[in-house]
């Protein structure tokens, strides 16, 4: 009789019981500790046994047959050719003799090291780690910066406060209890949904942000959701809904009512920010001729003018938070609301008063807002990479169909590399990226792709090299999250589901066949590299006044809740700064609060001026033409991006993936709710289920992401992924990030 066991393990969405009778999965349970548990979970054990895991080393026949290179292609591209399956040792010789191949003809610079996505909530087995401290031993490579989720925000947040933007969100924003005991107003531009803050990278055990809107609530605090879907708040908050878009054009609506009935902190202004003067002849009309007044912000946003003359007033009367979520700077000019949010916290004088001022991806992630010291540690070395060629991330497709273009980015004229080698480990871009018709094509230029993965995604059947990798659940690793205070061992539950094999392992293999095996492993194994990394988190702990169990005791533990929670070591950076601004000034050129930055002034980029600007989209409800629908494309609350969807797209009606619509949109078109619908534009096409809901605004429809890419033969996807119809192109030379949310379609009965 097969051996029954059941342990806590940690995962990107939290902790859980797992169930096992030998080598399989029989089932999950929440973690009692957890006062909001994750359904995620619950189809964790069909997708571990998943008939779509890769069982063996594969690679791709025509490359096999003839070669790498464009002539390899020539029989069939990427996603259209069939696998031969390899022993291990020939799959890695093969792929060794490649990189070689490759660096030796054009140069490290000519292989890029993809690693985007949630590959483990291990903190030795991340792949973004293990795969760029491998390329960093081979010689460098071209990487990628910023996130698609965060880059027009991180590019922008530091130019404003002088601060970078993740280090501002875990550092500089007041927290739930301080929210909870100072709050009046809770102003949340794109809402705060429980469903996105259910996940965190190293994976949040205590879930806080339901419980906290609960206190909110029995508290009196007014929860204002500012967003085009009254979903995107919990119950019980007031919704305003406005058009995608345009959340800058109502801030500059606010602005306008503040300046005008005299609202304004001058005081805080004059000693805390700098160039208030010409945003303010902007706000007036002053420069352009055009006041930003409210009638002039409703025609844009949809939102009546008394209402914004009221929230105006209502705001400058007791303390104001005014959130803003990660999805407004997902669309084409997003540096501009969270700029704009910044300088209407500043006008009101309320930035660095507890509970009050501005912040960045409330319930986009988990951990932010939680009250919890923090502690480093437990990271894999990755090196030095000796190429310092970088990209944004969201500039892929970009980079593979451009060689030698030149690009504009955060003041830097830079040039794409001539990509010869695309080798990806972690993550899924055919569900990342924006425009994956416009993807598929650039996937083709490079010469050879190399990928690890459990699944058959959309990536992995346009690689040329396939590793098959283990999952979290079948290798031993260590869970940390920054935002939670649970340390947990996350042992082996089964063993690896074919013959996949974890990350390290293959490139320790890999090392070995180029030579720079000693310099890669140091000499050990994932078993010892787990041990010293956790012996170093032992002495920094201790360091910090925190001890933690050894790591046997660790393992007969399984987990620990560490005395970490409780107020943070260090004082808030604006609230030293706000104490005494001489004494710790920020660090931005002024040492101040940039309502207008001389620095982004002189980059002399129009869709980016020396301060927050509207510019209507390219593609805007205002001249929709053939596709009069706005769609959004939210993070899904059943997933991870697309994690495990491989179990979920088996379950009864579950895909095509479901696209909400107001019933108004839907009458239009002849559209009853649990239609077969298709959308579409110029770049693509999908079928998804119709759900109708008033829930949504008129002319806006929302089509989750995380199904995967699956088209038809004439190239419409047929599970519902909505980045066929999402444009790619920056967000503007400031970010270059991803504008997935300015994109207009139009839905027809399927």
């Amino acid at each position: 009789m097969s051996e029954k066991a059941t342990r806590v393990t940690s995962s990107h969405w939290g902790a859980f019981r797992v169930s096992t009778e030998g080598n399989r999965i029989t089932g999950v349970a929440p973690f009692a500790q957890d006062p909001d548990p994750s359904p995620i979970s619950s189809v964790l054990p069909a997708a571990i046994h998943h008939r779509t895991r890769i069982a063996r080393p594969a690679i791709r026949r025509g490359w096999l047959e003839r070669g790498p290179g464009a002539d390899g292609l020539a029989g069939a591209l990427r996603g259209e050719d069939d696998f031969v399956e390899v022993p291990w040792d020939e799959a890695l010789d093969i792929a060794a003799r490649e990189i070689d191949r490759v660096r030796q003809t054009y140069g490290n610079e000519s292989i890029f090291g993809g690693s985007y996505g949630w590959a483990s909530a291990g903190r030795f087995h991340h792949a973004l780690g293990q795969v760029h401290r491998f390329l960093n031993c081979t010689g460098g490579y071209v990487a990628s910066v910023a996130s698609y989720s965060t880059a027009a925000a991180q590019a922008i947040i530091p130019h404003v406060f002088g601060t970078p933007f993740l280090k501002y969100m875990w550092g500089c924003q007041p927290t739930w209890p301080a929210i909870a005991g100072n709050t009046r107003n809770l102003v949340m531009f794109g809402g705060i949904n429980p469903k996105n803050s259910q996940v965190s990278m190293g994976g949040v055990t205590h879930h806080e942000t339901r419980p906290w809107f609960d206190e909110f609530a029995s508290r009196g605090i007014r929860r204002i959701n500012i967003s085009p879907q009254r979903t995107d708040a919990l119950p019980g908050c007031e919704w305003i809904p406005l058009l995608p878009g345009s959340d800058t054009a109502l801030m500059l609506g606010i602005a306008y009512e503040l300046e005008a009935e005299n609202l304004v902190d001058r005081e805080f202004l004059a000693s805390f920010t700098t160039g208030y003067d010409r945003f303010r002849a902007y706000l007036l009309g002053e420069t352009d001729g055009c006041e930003k007044s409210p009638g002039w912000a409703e025609s844009r946003c949809g939102v009546d003018a008394a209402n914004i003359r009221q929230l105006a007033a209502d705001m400058a009367r007791e303390r104001t938070l005014i959130t803003v979520a990660w999805s407004l700077q997902r669309a084409e000019n997003g540096e501009q609301p969270y700029w704009m949010a910044a300088v209407l916290a500043a006008m009101l004088g309320q930035i660095g008063l507890p509970g009050g001022g501005v912040g960045y991806g409330y319930g986009a992630i988990g951990g932010l807002g939680v009250q919890v010291r923090r502690l480093g540690g437990l990271t894999l070395p990755q090196g030095e990479n000796r190429i310092k060629t970088v990209i944004p991330v969201a500039r892929i497709a970009d980079m593979l169909l451009n060689p030698g273009k030149p690009f504009d980015f955060n003041g830097q004229s830079l040039i794409y590399p001539d990509i010869r080698l695309v080798y990806w480990c972690g993550g899924n871009p055919f569900h990342h990226h924006q425009d994956l018709n416009r993807l598929h094509q650039a996937w083709q230029r490079p010469e050879t792709v190399i990928v690890h993965e459990p699944w058959w995604t959309a990536t992995a059947k346009r690689a040329d090299i396939v590793f098959p990798a283990t999952t979290s659940w079948e290798r031993e690793d260590i869970g940390r999250a920054q935002g939670d205070s649970y340390l947990f061992h996350m042992p082996r539950l089964i063993d690896p589901v074919g013959e996949a094999r974890n990350d390290y392992d293959i490139f320790s293999d890999l090392a070995e066949r180029l030579g720079i095996g000693k310099e890669f492993t140091e000499g050990r194994n994932s078993a010892s590299w787990i041990a010293h990394l956790y012996r170093q988190f032992q002495a920094e702990s201790l360091q910090r006044g925190i001890e933690t169990p050894d790591l046997e005791a660790l393992k007969e533990a399984n987990w620990v809740d560490l005395p970490i929670r409780g107020k943070s070591d260090a004082e808030s950076p604006l609230e030293s700064f706000r104490t005494d601004p001489e004494e710790s000034p920020l660090k931005t050129p002024s040492g101040r609060i940039e309502i207008y930055s001389e620095t982004i002034a002189g980059f002399g980029y129009d869709e980016c001026p020396g301060h927050p600007v509207w510019i209507p989209p390219g593609e805007w409800p205002g001249t929709a033409g053939r596709y009069p629908l706005h769609l959004v494309s939210p993070q899904p609350g059943d997933k991870l991006h697309s994690q495990l969807e491989c179990a979920i797209a088996d379950l009864p009606d579950q895909r095509p993936e479901a696209v909400i619509m107001n019933p108004a949109d839907a009458a239009e078109r002849g559209v009853s709710d649990g239609d077969l619908v298709k959308l579409y534009n110029a770049r693509g096409s999908c079928l998804a289920r119709a759900r109708l809901s008033r829930e949504v605004m008129p002319g806006v429809v929302a089509l989750p992401t995380g199904a995967w890419f699956d088209p038809d033969a004439e190239g419409m996807d047929t599970q519902g992924n909505p980045n066929v119809l999402t444009r790619d192109i920056g967000t503007s030379r400031i970010g270059q990030g991803c504008s997935a949310h300015t994109c207009l379609v139009d839905i027809a009965a399927f």
